[in-house]
Order: structure tokens, then sequence, then C-alpha cells
């Protein structure tokens, strides 16, 4: 077995990078996800392909990153919301948190309540090649509460086949969730 290759993950939010970790550990790939807490703009950009994709563009020209790297942008998009909070789930959540959420939704049911979690992986060979994306999505519906203990941002409210994301173990939610499903497609990629 040859030695671990390593990739160098861009972001400021540790509960991603315990996320990603625990994810490359259970696949058993031969890589090391190394984690670069460095800032960088997110521009507000319609989806979060381009939003990711022009942050990647941004870090291989400005910054002096010498390995191989990924960044990663998820969104909620409630359909009943026309997608809101979408490309600004960060910045809502920030503001108005799950509760906010929960009031916005308080008068919609059953089917009104689909949402649907996406993430977007850029990857970075080197600074001269244009980044490869890879996408992942989980279809689910807002919970009428907070529900659960785990995870982190709107886990507690987004609801995938009985559960909310914050009910499940990180090895649960790894099993269905946007992020990993983005994830496993650049390992794919990688192997």
């Amino acid at each position: 077995m040859g030695s671990k290759r390593e990739i160098v993950f861009i972001t400021t939010n540790s509960h991603k990078v315990k996320e990603i970790k625990a994810l490359a550990d259970s696949e058993s790939r031969n890589i090391t996800i190394v984690h670069r807490n460095y800032e960088y703009p997110e521009l507000q950009l319609e989806g979060i392909e381009e939003v990711v994709k022009a942050s990647a563009n941004y870090i291989r020209k400005k910054m002096a990153i010498k390995n191989p790297f990924f960044i990663e942008d998820s969104g909620l998009f409630i359909h009943a919301l026309y997608g809101f909070p979408g490309t600004f789930s960060a910045f809502v959540f920030k503001k108005i948190g799950n509760e906010g959420i929960l009031k916005l939704m308080a008068d919609k049911k059953g089917e009104e309540r689909k949402a649907t979690f996406k993430t977007a992986v850029a990857f970075c060979e080197s600074q001269n090649k244009e980044p490869v994306l890879f996408v992942g999505t989980a279809q689910g519906k807002i919970a009428e509460e907070i529900c659960g203990s785990g995870g982190f941002g709107y886990d507690p409210i987004f609801e995938f086949e009985g559960k909310t994301f914050a009910e499940m173990s990180t090895e649960e939610k790894n099993s269905v969730s946007h992020r990993s499903r983005a994830f496993r497609k650049l390992l794919d990629y990688l192997s």
C-alpha cells in the first residue's frame, strides 16, 4: 500500500471538517484530509455551483496553496419559499437561525414543507487547472420543530426519511447527506 495522498480542505467550518474526515476514514481511501482555516470571499451568486467555482478560482489565483485543495458550499433550498435561503443559507442562519425558518414555514403543511439540501465541492489539482465540480443533494422536508442535538446549522430542522440530520449519528448522516454524496464523487474521482 502506497503513501496516502494529501488533499487540503479550505474552510472555516470545523463541523464540516469533522464530517468529511470521518467519511474519508470510513471509506478506507488512500487520502488524508488536511484542514486549512482560511477566509475567502464567498460571492452571492445564483447557484451553489457558481459560488463554489468562483471561490475556488479566487483561491487558486490569489493564495499560495501548493497542494491539491477543495472547498465546499452548501445551501438549503425550501420549495415553498422559492428556493430560499439557497445560496444565502449561512447568512440567513446567522440572522434568523432555525427558529426564523420555522416561523416562515408556520402555515405550510405536508408537501409544502419539501426542501432540498445541496452541496457543491470544487477540487483544484493545481493553481494552473480549472476547478472540477461535484454536486450532491438530499431531498427531505422542513420539520415541524427543532429535533436532535447532533449536527450543525439547519440539521435540527431538515428531516430525511423520518429523522432530522441532528437526530442521526455522524455515520448515519454521512450515509445519506448532500455533503457526503458530493464528497464521495470527489473520492471516486481521486481514486
